[in-house]
């Protein structure tokens, strides 16, 4: 994980490669306990659930993650509630997982343990 975050996003508008699948577990093991979901397209993404003692300590958990994901310049998807939050990330331009969704996947790690 510790090369992924010295890494910082690089915009991405599309022209290059979706990771394969190869290339996904290679990266996976580079990140804990995130999953490889792929939906009615095929596109593949990463998701993780975090369990928080209440509603408080996930709003809190958000709006760190938005700030991590503001710094980095890519976006996840995020739902939350009481006790909960879901982190969806993906490559929206490349319709798939490239680099980028695992180094912010290590720095949401990365801070949630602090």
């Amino acid at each position: 994980m510790t090369d992924l975050l010295n890494k910082k996003c690089v915009p991405c508008e599309g022209g290059v490669k979706a990771f394969d699948v190869s290339e996904i577990h290679k990266y996976q093991k580079k990140v804990d306990g995130w999953e490889i979901i792929k939906n009615e397209k095929n596109v593949f993404f990463l998701e993780k659930k975090f369990n928080f003692k209440n509603f408080l300590e996930s709003q809190n958990f958000v709006n760190l993650v938005g700030k991590i994901s503001e710094d980095e310049g890519h976006h996840p998807d995020i739902t939350f509630g009481w006790g909960y939050a879901k982190i969806t990330i993906s490559t929206h331009a490349i319709e798939g997982l490239s680099e980028n969704d695992f180094i912010l996947a290590a720095k949401i790690d990365k801070n949630i343990n602090v």
